[in-house]
């Protein structure tokens, strides 16, 4: 299999990747709500999937985003747009490695944060915006590169969705109540539209081999 297809496979497996280890982390750690409470805290200082959850999340997930996107850079080496997102993908991977390498603290959510949590805070931002910015880019190229409409929808609903539950999400952050479920939406959006990106362009891919 050509690297290209390679990564595009590995765009398509995120979310099914997530799911799977979110679901696991969760079971392994006692009480925990995937309602309430937030991803980072399954790799939180002290928590019983402190050490498990990074292995089978974060890091995984980051190599998974970075060949997305390296074969998207390789796909489109005359679309400066379309390169600028794959490097934006390959960011996210870094931001998911350095997000689980700089756990939070306990309850993710210090009124005095430590040194880890802070750069754990600044890899989430990174994180977001950058699939954010990508699937808004595709909003555009979705028409004028791949000649595909629904991709162009479907990159506008994603981002929308992504943005939309940002509001509720912060607002949860002091009450604790239904902060894991926006939080879900919020990044769910986002690695849906990269797998569907992903499906897109390994089927033009396969179709020209």
């Amino acid at each position: 299999m050509e690297f290209k297809n390679l990564g595009f496979l590995s765009g398509i497996l995120t979310p099914i990747w997530l799911i799977v280890g979110v679901t696991v982390a969760g079971a392994l750690y006692p009480g925990y709500s995937h309602f309430n409470q937030a991803l980072s805290e399954l790799g939180a200082i002290g928590a019983p999937t402190h050490l498990i959850s990074p292995m089978i999340n974060n890091y995984p997930l980051g190599v998974l985003f970075a060949l997305f996107g390296t074969s998207i850079i390789k796909e489109f080496p005359y679309s400066k747009l379309a390169r600028f997102t794959g490097v934006l993908i390959v960011i996210h991977g870094v931001g998911s490695i350095t997000a689980g390498y700089f756990s939070c603290d306990v309850g993710c959510n210090p009124q005095s944060p430590s040194e880890s949590q802070i750069i754990h805070n600044l890899s989430g931002l990174v994180m977001f915006l950058s699939l954010v910015i990508a699937s808004g880019v595709w909003v555009h190229l979705g028409p004028k590169l791949v000649e595909s409409k629904a991709l162009g929808i479907f990159s506008l609903l994603c981002t929308l969705l992504a943005i939309v539950v940002l509001l509720p999400m912060i607002l949860a952050i002091e009450s604790g109540l239904g902060f894991g479920l926006y939080q879900r939406l919020n990044y769910g959006a986002s690695v849906v539209w990269v797998s569907g990106l992903a499906y897109v362009l390994f089927k033009r891919n396969s179709s020209r081999s």
